[in-house]
């Protein structure tokens, strides 16, 4: 899959609504739930099951649960090489877990992303200089699909 087709699956869901723990495009989704979407749409069934997972993720016991998940089926790159089509992890507090995810829509002085994000549903956001400081990871999509 190119990036560019990673790009466009992830604005199909612009407008859907949020909605915790869903992944059903234009019914709902959180910010996982979308890049699931996009993993379905692109690379065929889902790697894994997703277990029941509060708001607060696991913040709590301090478990960096998403980015593992991440590991295990995305490859990470360097957070500095910004590609459209990258999937985006951040913190979104200080000594918070990672705990949001968001795809890279453009990159350089406009550069945006793709997210769900409470309150909102699914938008493409500007990449601002505070969101850029949130991201701890960036990952790409397995090169070959199902």
């Amino acid at each position: 899959m190119s990036r560019a087709e990673i790009v466009a699956a992830a604005r199909c869901w612009i407008g859907t609504p949020y909605v915790h723990q869903s992944s059903r495009l234009g019914a709902g989704c959180d910010c996982l739930g979308l890049l699931r979407g996009i993993w379905r749409d692109l690379c065929g069934q889902e790697p894994e099951l997703v277990p029941a997972y509060s708001k607060d993720w696991s913040e709590p016991q301090g478990e960096e649960r998403l980015w593992a998940a991440a590991l295990r089926h995305l490859h990470p790159k360097e957070p500095r090489d910004a590609e459209e089509g990258d999937v985006l992890l951040f913190r979104m507090r200080d000594q918070g877990v990672a705990k949001h995810l968001g795809v890279q829509g453009r990159i350089g002085a406009r550069a945006s992303f793709i997210h769900a994000y409470t309150g909102h549903g699914v938008v493409e956001s500007p990449l601002s200089t505070p969101w850029q400081r949130r991201i701890v990871a960036r990952f790409e999509f397995p090169r070959e699909s199902n």
